[in-house]
């Protein structure tokens, strides 16, 4: 996907019913930070004017936000761009449907992915450090339970700055670790038209569609 990835506003369209499954981690794999206290992570696929992928972790009550426009992978080759996005609140990680085109961000959602997350950044002594901390700080490690992603990721900032020396804005790479749940075989995003849900096994279409009969 060319281009810049538009910042959304802050939704607060209520969550569809149901609540979003929660896979627990297993206490032996990776050493985390906040191992007791496993926090949420939701990867949305958003056909919006530009089709993307939302990668959303919950830090201090709200859900930090990405957009990757390729997709996370779970290939530690793949170096993925995200572009942060606005918070969204908590209860936007369940949702999926149709954003009407008069809204900012029209388009349909799915949830692709879903699960836990612990933090595991350290700083130089091995002394753990804040998830939130570890963001300011420009590169955060964590380990994803989900349905469809699992192991150890970072987010790592970084800024290209143009030729006349103005800073361009902020994006970050999403990265896989090259542990046993990293794959080399073969790609390790899915092509999103085709992607199902992980809270409903629809694609985007099956939502689309849906969404449409639903109004008529």
């Amino acid at each position: 996907m060319g281009g810049t990835v538009e910042r959304k506003t802050v939704r607060t369209r209520p969550a569809p019913a149901g609540q979003a499954r929660i896979v627990r981690p297993h206490p032996a794999e990776g050493t985390g930070v906040d191992s007791e206290s496993t926090r949420r992570f939701v990867v949305q696929i958003h056909d919006a004017r530009r089709m993307h992928f939302d990668f959303r972790l919950e830090v201090d009550g709200v859900l930090k936000s990405w957009a990757v426009p390729r997709g996370p992978s779970d290939n530690p080759s793949d170096k993925r761009l995200a572009v942060p996005t606005d918070d969204h609140p908590l209860e936007y990680r369940d949702f999926e449907g149709v954003i009407p085109q008069e809204e900012q961000g029209s388009g349909t959602v799915i949830v692709w992915d879903q699960g836990t997350y612990r933090p595991t950044s350290h700083d130089l002594a091995g002394a753990p450090v804040p998830f939130a901390e570890s963001l300011e700080r420009g590169h955060a490690t964590f380990w994803l339970d989900g349905t469809k992603l699992h192991g150890e990721f970072a987010l790592t900032r970084f800024r290209i700055d143009d030729e006349d020396g103005t800073r361009s804005p902020e994006a970050w790479l999403l990265i896989k670790a090259n542990d046993r749940q990293a794959v080399h075989d073969r790609p390790g995003t899915p092509d999103p038209y085709h992607a199902r849900s992980a809270r409903t096994g629809r694609t985007l279409h099956q939502v689309a569609v849906a969404e449409w009969e639903s109004a008529h």
